[in-house]
């Protein structure tokens, strides 16, 4: 296979922003976007010079893997379509709307031998990918993932929209299973949880605290982790990564040096070269579900 032939269902802010990507990208090319307003579709299919579609079926003769960035309530049965019909798909996360939809994902992607990957885009961000190979003994983990309110994901609660990212990033961290949950969230400004909090407790004994709001007052995006010896911070906005000795010395503190990069250029990269390879790498379909079911978790004790 020379160029993945790329196919974008959906072409709302995320999609738009994988076209953006696309249409310089040397690995793939794109050769149609579909989205139910057409309108919408024609715009950006002109803006990259590529077919445009309303239906994604109309394209699947064409195109080797989709991009599924519809609204979650289509992940399921998009994604299913273009597993049954011989396409890998990336589909930005959650992804699905329940476990039981992930989980058929994930079945028929093996039995198909195909390649599943979700959007968790965070793992991709080079502060973060930089401190995989340093953490050897988290004790606890602090994560404020927080923003202002917008209608573009409210048919998920923000445990699903935002801290999901975390919850990902957490459990490709801490090798280890979750033993107890304690959560709570409020509704501000739609029917779905706005504001959460969760405390995971893992069989090791490590602890993470994670808060997630879309009806905060600016963006704040941050990672502390906590060892014994040192702790590191991660701002992924900013994408640096500090590293502070726990023993007074501030003039020890460590800023390390990143190679800042676009997280959802990098997510795509590695797809497409999965794709090629036949082999798959971070954020698998097995990486999505087991998220998406602790995702759900903190969801039922925050409802309790």
């Amino acid at each position: 296979m020379d160029k993945v032939r790329v196919g974008i269902i959906g072409v709302g802010y995320l999609g738009t922003n994988h076209a953006r990507i696309l249409s310089y990208l040397e690995e793939a090319e794109l050769k149609g976007v579909a989205d139910i307003n057409f309108k919408k579709a024609m715009e950006i299919g002109n803006r990259h010079g590529v077919k445009y579609f309303e239906n994604f079926e109309d394209m699947l003769d064409e195109i080797d893997v989709g991009i599924v960035a519809t609204p979650t309530s289509e992940h399921f049965s998009v994604s299913m379509k273009l597993l049954r019909e011989g396409k890998s798909v990336l589909v930005e996360k959650p992804i699905t709307e329940n476990v039981e939809q992930a989980e058929q994902l994930v079945s028929t992607t093996k039995k198909n031998g195909l390649i599943l990957h979700v959007g968790h885009l965070e793992r991709f961000n080079p502060a973060v990918e930089i401190i995989e190979n340093l953490i050897s003994e988290p004790r606890f983990i602090e994560v404020q993932r927080l923003g202002s309110f917008s209608a573009r994901s409210l048919d998920i609660d923000v445990v699903l929209d935002l801290m999901i990212h975390d919850l990902d990033i957490i459990l490709s961290l801490i090798k280890d299973e979750v033993k107890t949950i304690k959560s709570s969230g409020i509704h501000v400004l739609s029917e779905k949880i706005d504001i959460a909090n969760a405390r995971l407790e893992f069989e090791s004994g490590c602890v993470a605290t994670l808060t997630a709001s879309r009806v905060h007052q600016g963006k704040v995006r941050k990672l502390r982790i906590f060892e014994p010896t040192s702790y590191y911070s991660i701002d992924y906005i900013d994408q640096e990564t500090k590293v502070f000795p726990l023993n007074g010395r501030q003039m020890d503190v460590k800023t390390l040096k990143i190679k800042k990069e676009e997280p959802l250029k990098k997510e795509l990269q590695n797809f497409f070269k999965c794709v090629k390879d036949g082999k798959t790498r971070k954020v698998t379909g097995d990486e999505g579900l087991r998220a998406l079911k602790l995702a759900y978790r903190v969801l039922e004790e925050a409802e309790m």
